[in-house]
């Protein structure tokens, strides 16, 4: 089979696979009373189970697995330690399933977990970040620094139906459209597409009205591994690209964040004020929201796609996906005002 053959059957099999995972983890969540109640700072109205992104993580797992260790070779010779990257993402996934479960877990407990993941995902990372424009230590402290609260940000911005699987496709599939432009080892659309795949099927019981929730163990893993799929971009020098495919998620959980703590909130306590959260409040649903943070994920794909396969273009990708960003979030802002009267 070809290697295009081999991705279309890696993610049908994601797609199916998660789809009906899925469907086991809510009925094993409802079992268990792995439910989340509605309250004042969350953004549905009836008990909904929790920590189903488990089945997508676990298919995402093995799909790379299968890849490292029986498609290396045929999809291009890389030495990613990926084993090391599979498994500090499952550490976090249990890690994060118990507190979805019991609930309770020090935010001290898991911040640290977090940073010895990316302490270990550091290592397997092709080169360094900012390819010696920094000296290797500084290199090293802005990587952990910046991966820790892409997971962190990916977690707070799993707030509405559809919006964090909506996410994944789209930093997905523009990772694996770069790597089919010759930018990247072709394994690497391989891993990228049966992330994007994975979350499809996940998506099905996550659109509004969802099934089902991410819970910690979805969101955390996913933000490890998207985090990992990046930073390997940026290595590769493809740096613009890393900036604009998660670029709405960065700007939103970072000026909430910003907000949160000049009022003196605690930045680890659960809200309702992200621009994404009060906008579906103010529209009276959560879809619009995601259809529109998506159509801005699209343009940010072909921005992405824009720097790389023109690199002649200079800074103009980048300045474009930010005005598109910060127009996104002002068209928030300006919905959500009235609501907030």
């Amino acid at each position: 089979m070809t290697p295009i053959a081999w991705l279309g059957v890696f993610a049908g099999v994601a797609a199916v696979l998660t789809w009906a995972g899925t469907a086991g983890a809510i009925a094993a969540l409802h079992k268990i009373g792995g439910l989340a109640a509605p309250n004042q700072r969350s953004s549905h109205v009836r008990p909904t189970p929790n920590g189903g992104g488990i089945a997508l993580v676990l298919v995402v797992l093995a799909a790379w697995w299968i890849a490292d260790r029986y498609f290396e070779d045929a999809w291009g010779m890389v030495a990613w330690n990926v084993p090391t990257v599979l498994g500090s993402a499952a550490a976090l996934s249990i890690l994060s399933l118990l507190d979805d479960v019991r609930g309770g877990m020090s935010p001290l407990v898991r911040l640290g977990a977090q940073t010895l993941a990316v302490i270990a995902g550091i290592l397997t990372l092709p080169d360094t970040v900012f390819q010696d424009a920094l000296p290797f230590w500084v290199d090293a402290a802005v990587t952990l620094v910046a991966w820790l609260w892409f997971i962190n940000l990916f977690n707070f911005m799993d707030g509405i139906d559809g919006i964090a699987g909506a996410e994944v496709i789209a930093i997905s599939i523009g990772a694996a459209t770069i790597a089919g432009l010759g930018a990247m080892p072709p394994i690497f659309a391989l891993y990228s597409m049966t992330a994007a795949a994975a979350a499809a099927g996940f998506l099905l019981w996550n659109w509004q009205p969802a099934r089902v929730f991410l819970g910690d163990s979805g969101s955390v893993p996913l933000g490890y591994l998207l985090g990992w799929l990046l930073l390997v971009l940026a290595a590769y020098g493809h740096w613009q690209a890393a900036l604009l495919l998660p670029l709405y998620f960065v700007a939103d959980a970072t000026v909430t964040l910003v907000r949160r703590l000049a009022r003196g909130e605690k930045p680890w306590q659960a809200h309702r004020s992200h621009a994404y959260q009060r906008a579906a409040v103010a529209l009276g649903s959560h879809a619009p929201v995601v259809v529109r943070i998506g159509a801005l994920n699209v343009a940010l794909v072909a921005l992405a796609v824009l720097a790389i396969r023109y690199p002649e273009s200079g800074w103009i990708p980048l300045v474009a996906g930010f005005g598109l960003t910060i127009s996104l979030l002002w068209y928030f802002e300006r919905v959500a005002a009235p609501a907030a009267r």
